[in-house]
């Protein structure tokens, strides 16, 4: 399987211990900085139409604006109710100071 790396964002722009909203093609991801790591999901709650992005980070999970689901953003676990989901997740690459998520 071919891995379709694409520029995200740049290094300095992702947050820490924070989300940032990012556009990948036709895609809208969630970009986290953790702990001096850099995770990425779909952007959009599993449960209802929110957006990750406004949501509250804290340690490896995003908590949903909408209902106060929560998600590991490692692995895309639903972590509790009211998400009966997992979300996506993307393996993401550090270059030359630059994101590369692969889509």
């Amino acid at each position: 399987m071919t891995r379709q790396w694409m520029k995200v964002i740049e290094l300095i722009e992702v947050p820490a211990d924070d989300v940032v909203a990012v556009q990948a093609g036709d895609r809208e991801l969630a970009i986290y900085g953790v702990d001096g790591e850099v995770f990425a999901t779909d952007n959009i709650c599993t449960h209802g139409h929110a957006r990750l992005c406004d949501g509250f980070v804290e340690g490896h999970e995003i908590e949903c604006p909408l209902h106060q689901g929560r998600f590991d953003i490692r692995s895309g676990k639903a972590m509790c109710e009211p998400l009966a989901a997992d979300i996506r997740t993307y393996p993401v690459k550090i270059e030359d100071g630059s994101v590369y998520v692969d889509i």
